[in-house]
């Protein structure tokens, strides 16, 4: 039987792609003209967060967001060097989609990829030109130089998607990538990042894309049925006959586009502890915007407390990026067998 034998959590926000100051700031003068934050439960125009909140001006010095950008890359260093020293037959990614991919005719709770390969493919000049300010920095930090057809392994993404319905989850089942927003049909950020920055822009290794909707209304999924479906993904994947060595992958998070540390350090050592009644209690009204995507994470954790896996490391960031506290939380974790 296929057997998983680690995985890992990584932010993949703009901030870690395009270095402070001055992209930092770029992203911060949209946060200034923003009238929707989110941030526990409210939102707010930029000028009520800030009076809301604390002064964040200290933590956007240039030498303190430059302090950070060097942590951030190099736990994403580390992160590289654990990923590869795993020596995986395949990755099962779980992320979600901006509407990159998927648009209103398409949002489902959970979806798996099973076609046979992907495209990775890079962006046009007049797309980057297209993008927010400070974002076409960032993004091409997320594909290849030029289109690959990266390999993924349909047999276990059928698998996945059989055995997680048998478990009464409407999974939805996707063999071919949409055009997408790009007219490109390529994998979205949360996946190409994966690749980009840990796996290399060259690595065959075959990935099962996991796609959870965790932005978008009427029907993101909850965090408990996030939870349980991740535990019935690792079922699934332990049950996949073969001698595979498979890795698991959760991609975004943590708190943005307001930082909130408290949710942070508290979703954090609930995964060291394998808390599951805090994993699968997190308010909806917690994980909107940016926080959305811990969603993901938490359906890593169900397939990581299927596996025996334990929390090894945890490396955490707040990059703010204004003085009302908006910006990533950036997070580099670890789950091993010890």
């Amino acid at each position: 039987m296929a057997e998983i034998v680690a995985g890992f959590g990584t932010s993949h926000g703009p901030q870690l792609k395009a270095p402070p100051p001055e992209a930092w700031a770029t992203r911060g003068k949209a946060d200034r003209d923003s009238k929707g934050l989110k941030f526990r439960g409210g939102t707010y125009t930029y000028e009520e967060l800030r009076e809301l909140r604390a002064d964040f001006s200290p933590e956007i010095t240039t030498e303190v967001m430059r302090l950070r950008w060097d942590s951030c890359q190099q736990s994403m260093d580390r992160l590289a060097d654990f990923v590869h020293a795993q020596d995986v037959d395949v990755l099962v990614i779980v992320s979600s989609d901006h509407k990159e991919t998927y648009g209103d005719e398409w949002l489902a709770p959970f979806s798996v990829y099973w076609g046979d390969e992907v495209a990775h493919v890079p962006f046009t000049q007049e797309q980057l030109d297209a993008m927010a300010p400070g974002l076409a920095e960032a993004a091409t930090g997320d594909v290849p130089d030029r289109t690959i057809m990266r390999p993924t392994h349909r047999a276990l993404g059928k698998h996945i998607i059989q055995s997680t319905q048998a478990e009464d989850f409407d999974t939805g089942a996707t063999e071919v990538i949409p055009a997408g927003r790009y007219e490109n049909h390529t994998i979205p950020h949360g996946f190409g990042f994966v690749y980009q920055r840990f796996l290399g822009q060259e690595s065959t290794v075959p990935m099962v894309p996991v796609f959870i909707n965790t932005f978008w209304e009427p029907n993101p999924p909850g965090a408990k049925r996030c939870y349980d479906f991740g535990r019935a993904v690792g079922r699934a994947i332990r049950s996949f006959p073969g001698d595979l060595r498979v890795g698991v992958v959760a991609s975004g998070g943590l708190s943005h586009f307001v930082i909130d540390e408290k949710l942070d350090q508290d979703f954090i050592q609930a995964l060291r502890d394998h808390d599951a009644g805090y994993l699968t209690t997190v308010p909806a009204a917690e994980m909107r915007s940016g926080a959305s995507e811990l969603r993901n994470w938490i359906a890593v954790a169900g397939i990581a407390d299927e596996a025996g896996l334990d929390v090894t490391s945890a490396d955490y960031v707040p990059c703010y990026r204004t003085e009302a506290g908006t910006g990533n939380a950036m997070c580099f974790l670890t789950w091993e067998r010890k």
